[in-house]
């Protein structure tokens, strides 16, 4: 059910404690009819906190063809949920990311700071967080929880493009699976990158205890509990150890 906040709610300077919803906020480009037929600028589908629990794995909300979002739209959703980590499929529906606990955070931190390094020392290119989404070739917009960009690839975008999610696909990505996730859906997302045009994808199983490789051109590998990674020859000369990090 679709609920909407009147005025005074919408002002209040803190959300009420044991209020049972939060809510998600559709940007007045995306309503079906007039904001004049609102109460307030832009409608609040609230989400009961009592399913906050099961937002830590990652759901899809899928849309019908009649009401699938443009690029813009898309984009314009994301930047009105700032809190919500959003992905687009090729189908056009919408994934809702769960947030990561702390062992998953940690490494993944730790991924982007080690490449960050070698980056700084190479500027061979553009490192990314998971926070930027990127606007595939396919129509999809995803979020790897690390990416890297040639920086002559990188230059070659206007600054509106560079602003909004890049119209491109990374030439390298890494995801970092959570003990929630499901390996599939991971491993559909990693061959999706390759067909966009990936040159390189590092897909952490922690649980398992593996890293499956990625690579244009040659057979997926599954690595069992290395301790290194090369990233010849994509990033030239970058070498992940991996110690402690099982």
């Amino acid at each position: 059910m679709v609920r909407y906040r009147d005025e005074e709610a919408e002002n209040e300077a803190e959300p009420v404690p044991n209020a049972p919803y939060a809510t998600f906020t559709v940007p007045c480009s995306l309503l079906p009819v007039p904001c004049s037929l609102f109460p307030v600028p832009c409608s609040l589908f609230p989400v009961p906190y009592s399913l906050f629990p099961l937002l830590m794995t990652h759901s899809i909300l899928r849309m019908p063809e009649n009401s699938r979002l443009t690029s813009q739209q898309f984009y314009d959703l994301c930047c009105a949920n700032p809190d919500w980590k959003l992905e687009r499929t090729v189908e056009g529906n919408l994934v809702i990311m769960a947030p990561t606990g702390g062992e998953t955070g940690a490494r993944n931190a730790n991924l982007l700071i080690r490449l960050g390094i070698w980056n700084e020392q190479s500027q061979l290119g553009i490192v990314f967080d998971s926070s930027t989404g990127f606007h595939l070739p396919n129509g999809a917009d995803r979020s790897p929880d690390v990416a890297w960009v040639k920086r002559e690839r990188w230059e070659a975008l206007t600054l509106a493009q560079r602003e909004k999610f890049p119209p491109l696909a990374p030439d390298f990505v890494i995801e970092l699976m959570s003990p929630t996730d499901n390996l599939k859906p991971a491993q559909l997302k990693m061959q999706e990158y390759l067909d966009n045009g990936v040159k390189l994808g590092w897909l952490f199983n922690r649980l398992a205890k593996q890293v499956e490789i990625y690579q244009f051109g040659k057979p997926k590998q599954v690595l069992e509990q290395p301790n290194q990674l090369l990233g010849e020859p994509i990033l030239p000369n970058f070498v992940l150890t991996l110690d402690g990090f099982w």
